[in-house]
């Protein structure tokens, strides 16, 4: 059940974060990402090449949609946040948000683990925006602890 969108509450902005990406394969509901996201936000996906040197793509959100367009369109993909940690100060705040993906929401394996940093302002309206958001999968040498 999808709860209303609520861009003053950080717990509604990162569900719905979530939400907008996760789903069956199809199109996705990109109604709320330039709500989630500053007019300057920017989305960074990291990772390693094939040499296993560090690699980003920095993407608005409207580069995102379209980059991702074609991988939702063919695979079911859920990304579920397993743990947050939060530090607000003023009308900035930062999470560090750990995420599962998998196939279906209720699968009890993952496919793949990583964090989602998440730099966030609080705007004139009170809703938080999304400023910056970097995102690493788990791999060899880099293993999430919990």
């Amino acid at each position: 059940m999808n709860l209303p969108f609520d861009p003053t509450d950080l717990d509604s902005v990162i569900a719905t974060l979530y939400t907008t990406v996760s789903g069956p394969a199809g199109p996705r509901d990109w109604s709320h990402e330039h709500q989630l996201f500053h007019p300057s936000g920017r989305l960074i996906r990291t990772g390693v090449d094939a040499h296993g040197k560090s690699t980003m793509l920095i993407m608005t959100p409207d580069e995102y949609i379209e980059n991702t367009r074609d991988y939702f369109a063919s695979n079911d993909f859920y990304e579920v946040e397993i743990t947050r940690e939060t530090r607000q100060f003023g009308n900035i705040c930062h999470i560090w948000s750990t995420y599962e993906a998998r196939r279906s929401p209720d699968d009890l394996m993952h496919e793949r683990r990583g964090i989602n940093s998440i730099q966030l302002l609080r705007d004139a309206s009170g809703a938080w925006r999304i400023i910056n958001m970097i995102w690493d999968n788990e791999r060899q040498g880099a293993a999430i602890s919990r």
